[in-house]
């Protein structure tokens, strides 16, 4: 990630933007039970948010530097950050009560491995369990913001057949200003 937008992501602007934005649509998809997953967390800003509504959350973060800071940030809390590539965490499967990945798919180099990400995600969910989460729509302020980043957007069009082919259901994509949103479930059976 870019040091701009590394900076953006940590900045208290973001942060207001999160707890205005994402809160409220997050609360409004229903409980996300007891022990939840966040894929790509960052610096953070959205883990601090999950942390305080949820019992238990598992943050994974690929970027060793990023997963130390924010390890060692919230040490003794109800988070436990692990530095692993969420397109095969080594987590138990069928262990989460949700899972939740904001504005960081854009982030996973190759539209394969961001269809890795999902059956990833699917595999590690408790049957039933919801994933949510968003995603930049492409346009060229967004590019613009990468520069010298991995940028692979993700066609908001094409996300509900990918979550599909993964396994999940009753998917849900929607556009939000800058931003699509998504959210799927875990089949019971």
């Amino acid at each position: 990630m870019n040091e701009i937008h590394l900076t953006f992501l940590a900045s208290p602007e973001w942060a207001r933007m999160l707890e205005t934005d994402l809160l409220p649509w997050v609360e409004s998809v229903g409980p996300l039970g007891d022990d939840v997953l966040e894929i790509g967390p960052g610096p953070g800003l959205t883990t601090d948010i999950l942390r305080t509504h949820v019992p238990k959350l598992t943050a994974v973060e690929i970027d060793p530097s990023l997963a130390g800071a924010l390890a060692d940030r919230l040490s003794g809390t109800n988070v436990d950050v692990i530095n692993a590539d969420a397109t095969a965490s080594g987590l138990p499967s069928g262990r989460f009560t949700a899972a939740t990945c904001f504005t960081m798919l854009h982030h996973v180099p190759t539209p394969a491995l961001q269809d890795a990400l999902f059956a990833e995600v699917f595999r590690v969910l408790r049957p039933g369990a919801m994933f949510i989460g968003t995603d930049s729509i492409d346009s060229e302020a967004i590019r613009m913001g990468h520069e010298g980043d991995v940028f692979v957007p993700v066609d908001p069009a094409t996300v509900d057949r990918r979550l599909e082919s993964a396994g999940f259901r009753n998917v849900d994509v929607g556009p939000s200003g800058y931003q699509f949103r998504f959210t799927a479930r875990k089949p019971l059976a």
